[in-house]
């Protein structure tokens, strides 16, 4: 269900009160990760498949070492293909606002507060 006009606009309030207020935790948890490197990912599912094939190698011939050098070469294969990228681009500064010219004079919760007494009068009329 898509969000109407007034919610989207509550949204982008409380996205750009957070961005103002916990820049730092924004900045932390709100990273985006790099381009996926599909050279490594190829090679990882690989190196996961001949894995499975050597486990599965290791159990026909009642081999436990082989079966536990596949899961191992299988394991080391599927985190290849899955970690995140070792490079970071530039990092976003999230205090900037995407609308220019605008200045905000109040905190987050002065405009929540501020929004909820509006409200409060729009509905004793």
């Amino acid at each position: 269900m898509p969000l109407s006009e007034q919610e989207q606009r509550l949204l982008e309030e409380m996205e750009r009160g957070l961005y103002q207020n916990d820049a730092d935790f924004v900045a932390t948890v709100g990273q985006r990760r790099g381009k996926p490197n599909y050279t490594i990912v190829v090679v990882g599912v690989l190196l996961g498949i001949l894995g499975i094939a050597t486990l599965l190698v290791g159990v026909v011939i009642q081999q436990p070492l082989v079966g536990i050098l596949g899961f191992v070469i299988m394991f080391g294969g599927v985190l290849l293909a899955i970690a995140p990228p070792r490079r970071a681009e530039a990092p976003i500064d999230p205090t900037r606002s995407n609308k220019p010219g605008k200045a905000k004079s109040g905190g987050f919760m002065d405009g929540l507060n501020d929004r909820w007494d509006k409200r409060q009068d729009e509905r004793g009329r």
